[in-house]
């Protein structure tokens, strides 16, 4: 039997890896980190965004690819993190803003919701899915700096 400290404490490890995952998709996206994908998605991984729908990493890989290679930099930034736990099962709403550089005079930014469903697997939690919903992209903007 599991005491009250011992829920308390495996909960908050959840939600930090969790809330690390989040993170690491950033940097996966940003940093072009494709070959850690299996450290933050499920094999059978089902993504839907404005690009398209990806079903598993190689397919995922390339849905991203196709969207953001084409910049010469992004930035994405993940706030407002809303993390719900149901056992070995969470999902993980996000806030992001993305900034799409597209060449050294002019970028485009991007906002909207993520929304991750989380399963534990024998090597930690993984995404096995995600939902882009956008909220708003500009037209190339001028670079002030």
């Amino acid at each position: 039997m599991t005491t009250t400290s011992e829920t308390l404490l495996r909960t908050l490890a959840d939600r930090t890896e969790l809330a690390d995952l989040v993170a690491r998709h950033s940097l996966w996206i940003d940093e072009r980190r494709y070959d850690e994908t299996d450290r933050l998605f499920t094999d059978d991984v089902v993504v839907t965004s404005p690009r398209g729908h990806a079903h598993g990493i190689e397919a995922l890989v390339e849905l991203v690819r196709k969207g953001h290679d084409t910049y010469t930099g992004t930035l994405h930034n993940k706030s407002n993190l809303v993390v719900d736990i149901d056992g070995d099962t969470a999902t993980v709403r996000a806030h992001d803003i993305a900034v799409f550089t597209i060449d050294d005079k002019t970028e485009a930014i991007a906002a909207g919701s993520h929304h991750y469903r989380a399963r534990r697997t024998e090597r930690g939690w993984r995404f096995d899915r995600l939902d882009v919903k956008p909220l708003a992209l500009t037209e190339a903007l001028g670079r002030a700096v």
